[in-house]
């Protein structure tokens, strides 16, 4: 069951402004790289179950998180139908991120309340997504729609929330142009978490990138 309520999860989104996202087959791995997040500041996880036994890895990183992080909202990403998001919910899973939007998974998630991130590239699928009860919509990849698709958007629809992932780079020049456009936050994979991270075990590093990439969002809406 869901440590955190669906309110919780988009107030942190808004507060913090991040949600990085890994996978890795190894679960020490993973735990390295949720806890050098989670010292980093970060308060939202997404892990990308995209390979076999996933549900394994991500069974022990839940356990782990919630005795070693006891504030780290930990999500569940690229699930593709709801029996999957039912499994995963049941494992604990505080989000559920798709990349596509699907009704079967809408009804699943809003039957425990718990958030759903949709992946999302028209106004018509943000619309469709919104009357299922989407608070957040996900827009990827990111860098293919960029900011411009989010000004758009939100100009007949100022109520939508939308969190870019996918091109969206721990630098100030890359954070502001969408945070000008008044994304809800960021979702951010290998630009934060890089191979040469993992390669090197350098989680200090990553620390430091993560703390670095909220003092900038931070700073970005402070203007």
């Amino acid at each position: 069951m869901a440590q955190f309520t669906r309110i919780q999860v988009v107030q942190e989104m808004k507060e913090t402004g991040l949600v990085p996202l890994f996978y890795h087959p190894d679960i020490e791995v993973c735990k390295k790289v949720v806890k050098a997040c989670y010292d980093g500041g970060a308060r939202l996880f997404e892990f990308t179950a995209r390979g076999d036994f996933a549900h394994e890895v991500f069974q022990e990183l839940m356990k782990f998180s919630i005795k070693e992080m006891p504030q780290m909202i930990l999500g569940v990403g690229s699930v593709t139908d709801a029996a999957a998001a039912s499994f995963y919910m049941q494992m604990g899973a505080n989000f559920i991120v798709t990349p596509v939007f699907r009704e079967d998974i809408a009804i699943v998630c809003n039957r425990r309340k718990v958030l759903w991130s949709p992946g999302c590239g028209s106004l018509t699928e943000i619309a469709k997504a919104e009357e299922m009860g989407c608070e957040v919509v996900k827009l990827f990849p990111g860098d293919v729609y960029g900011p411009q698709f989010v000004k758009g958007v939100l100009a007949p629809q100022p109520w939508t929330s939308i969190m870019p992932t996918g091109g969206v780079s721990p630098t100030e020049e890359s954070l502001k142009q969408w945070f000008d456009v008044d994304v809800i936050c960021v979702g951010m994979g290998s630009k934060l978490i890089s191979e040469k991270i993992i390669e090197s075990q350098d989680f200090a590093k990553l620390t430091n990138e993560t703390q670095n990439a909220l003092s900038i969002i931070k700073s970005i809406r402070k203007q």
